[in-house]
């Protein structure tokens, strides 16, 4: 949606400044860690809608959203929540928080990747599989896995617009493409 990426591009720039400036950097992992938790809270329907009601004031809204919060957030993390909630930018925050995670890794020259696979992986194979993709995509990543039982068996790993599918569902369909060809 182009305009809440519109929107949230300020909100993410300036806050990246402002932890790049503090303490020459050392808050950007910190930050990228409370930012992504402030999207997760506010991607929630029902906080979206409260946040939504005019009965509820923007201090309530900021309460809740700080109360929620597994740890407390850091005088940058609630001047930033406090001045989203106070714009009525509460439905914004999960983009803010993508484009934020974009402009540290553009910092770090690394890259989001998911890995979506039929079953659990443990730590030593995803050290491995990420070894192996590291050297595939020519870059750092950081690794999510996510559980999709309808592959079958193998990996399929998201780097940004670029898809690695080794799956056996994968391998079925270009089976039955060649098959039908």
């Amino acid at each position: 949606m182009a305009e809440l990426a519109t929107i949230a591009r300020p909100y993410a720039e300036a806050l990246y400044q402002a932890c790049a400036d503090a303490q020459g950097g050392a808050d950007l992992g910190s930050a990228t860690a409370w930012v992504d938790e402030l999207a997760a809270i506010a991607a929630n329907p029902e906080l979206r809608q409260l946040a939504d009601n005019p009965k509820v004031t923007a201090e309530q809204v900021f309460e809740l959203i700080a109360g929620v919060v597994r740890s407390p957030l850091p005088d940058l993390g609630r001047n930033f929540l406090r001045t989203v909630v106070d714009n009525g930018r509460v439905q914004v925050l999960p983009e803010i928080a993508t484009q934020f995670r974009a402009l540290v890794n553009q910092q770090n020259g690394s890259s989001d990747a998911i890995v979506y696979s039929a079953y659990p992986i443990d730590e030593a194979a995803l050290s491995g599989l990420r070894d192996a993709l590291e050297r595939r995509f020519g870059r750092r990543l950081n690794l999510s896995v996510q559980a999709d039982e309808s592959l079958i068996g193998g990996v399929r790993v998201v780097v940004g617009d670029e898809v690695l599918d080794t799956s056996v569902r994968a391998r079925l369909e270009q089976m039955k493409a060649a098959l039908v060809a």
